[in-house]
């Protein structure tokens, strides 16, 4: 039995600010290929996909894992950062086959002049998309127990999703980094640890073969898996809590899920809701309507797909319209997160929104996501795709990119002989 409660005290995101339309990588991949281009329009119509975000060529999964990192811990108290005990990443798009993304991390906030203690300990987490929801039911179970009533974890969610050109999954790419800072007693979500549900499976749904960039994805077959787990894992869950899905649905405030692209988690409900509660379709989607689930998905259709950092940038998004719809009564919702990863695993977690919430939401500035986009050519997206393995190539070519990097920023500076990533912090 836990004395106190645990969770995310705080969050925050960062998006690369390079933005690229998917319609323009679609005319561009049709005029190589005309055979494709009913395959890559209708591709568009249903994912709803608006625009691509992608990486600077001197950013990784690693610097993005920092910058949110920094954003987080910026405003935090210094005696706050200093209790931090575990700083744990969840991704699939890892820069070493042995040192984790969040060790960089933890050097590259150190450069940065932030009190990061080296009595810590840092790890990763890989499965899929679901890496992070993982890495932050870890971490917080590691802080229910501490001994220590401040000591805290850092959980980050970092990616860069890629596929093949002129595939229908080239539109749905993104990247992104969502931090948050675990403790006991958290001022924004309180996460109960005692009846989550799990549904896992041995499936070839989505991979990336070891050396490969680009991920393989088998899309209607990865549909059925995601909506099979879906209800497999929430009927586990209400197996713990004594209760049945009917039940769970109606009295769930919130319902915050893994968003590859905007359609799939809304059809997955929709159908969900349909068949346990005995509504229409049109009835289904005013019940999440109501719940403010279109908020949760928007922002996805014009970032791309987070990975890891999906299902936490939809959780972030619903909070900050809740909360202008709601004000202070946001307090003691009930919010039910479900995370997917292919190949694959689906969890459900209940929360609560917790009593400090409001004072953290509002001090959220998401649309500086939006404001800080910058629109990219097609050559500049296709530089990106193309970026060299070797690194006297990527040297050479990311040398003359360095100019331009923003203050405050966190970038890599050079991939050394032997293969090491050296970062560093531009101030």
């Amino acid at each position: 039995m836990l004395k106190s409660s645990v969770g995310i005290s705080n969050l925050s995101v960062y998006i690369p600010r390079l933005k690229i339309k998917s319609e323009t990588v679609a005319e561009a991949r049709i005029k190589v290929n005309p055979d494709i281009e009913s395959h890559i329009k209708r591709a568009i119509e249903y994912t709803g996909q608006k625009s691509i975000r992608f990486p600077n060529l001197w950013e990784d999964t690693s610097t993005m894992a920092a910058q949110a990192s920094w954003q987080l811990l910026n405003e935090t108290d210094q005696k706050d950062i200093s209790s931090l005990r575990y700083i744990v990443t969840g991704t699939e798009t890892g820069v070493d086959h042995s040192k984790p993304v969040s060790a960089y991390v933890e050097g590259m906030l150190q450069k940065s002049g932030l009190n990061v203690p080296e009595t810590l300990s840092t790890s990763q987490v890989q499965h899929a998309c679901a890496g992070g929801t993982i890495s932050m039911l870890n971490v917080s179970a590691l802080v229910a127990i501490s001994p220590g009533e401040k000591e805290s974890g850092l959980v980050i969610c970092s990616d860069i999703a890629r596929y093949e050109k002129g595939t229908t999954a080239e539109i749905t790419q993104g990247a992104g980094s969502v931090a948050m800072l675990i403790e006991k007693n958290p001022d924004l979500l309180e996460l109960d640890l005692t009846t989550m549900g799990y549904a896992s499976k041995d499936v070839d749904d989505f991979f990336r073969p070891l050396g490969s960039k680009t991920a393989k994805v088998k899309g209607r077959f990865s549909i059925k898996c995601y909506r099979e787990s879906l209800k497999s894992a929430l009927l586990d869950h209400c197996l713990r809590r004594d209760n049945t899905l009917p039940e769970l649905l109606k009295e769930t405030d919130m319902f915050v899920l893994h968003v590859p692209y905007k359609t799939l988690p809304m059809e997955a409900m929709e159908k969900l809701i349909q068949k346990q509660l005995g509504l229409s379709r049109e009835e289904a989607n005013e019940f999440l309507n109501k719940r403010g689930f279109q908020a949760s998905i928007e922002a996805t259709e014009k970032i791309g797909n987070l990975y890891t950092g999906s299902m936490f940038l939809a959780l972030t998004f619903l909070l900050k319209e809740r909360y202008e719809k709601f004000g202070s009564q946001i307090i003691g919702k009930k919010v039910l997160l479900i995370s997917y990863g292919s190949g694959n695993t689906m969890s459900v977690v209940s929360a609560k929104i917790a009593g400090n919430a409001p004072q953290v939401i509002k001090k959220w500035n998401l649309e500086n996501i939006w404001e800080s986009a910058i629109n990219s050519s097609l050559d500049q997206y296709e530089e990106w795709l193309d970026t060299p393995s070797g690194y006297e190539e990527f040297n050479k070519l990311n040398s003359k990119k360095l100019s331009d990097i923003p203050e405050n920023s966190f970038f890599l500076q050079e991939i050394r002989e032997d293969g090491y990533h050296e970062y560093s912090f531009q101030k």
